[in-house]
């Protein structure tokens, strides 16, 4: 199925808006805290990448992968 380029970046920021949101009730971020931490993710990028289809998922599955990188990068 194509979705047109406005409904992908609709897609996309409904996911990041979750992803803030969960960050901060899950994370005990702030907003800015978590702001900046989606936006210079790995996991972002892939969003913007239509070939992921990585915007066709829920938000608590994005949420997963994001929370694996930034367990992944304290590791580090």
């Amino acid at each position: 199925m194509q979705v047109t380029q406005t409904e992908f970046q609709f897609m996309v920021e409904g996911i990041v808006i979750d992803l803030v949101v969960m960050l901060i009730e899950r994370k005990g971020y702030t907003t800015e805290q978590a702001v900046k931490t989606v936006y210079s993710s790995h996991v972002y990028k892939a969003l913007l990448n239509p070939q992921t289809s990585l915007y066709y998922q829920s938000s608590g599955y994005v949420c997963s992968y994001l929370l694996q990188e930034l367990q992944a990068n304290k590791c580090s």
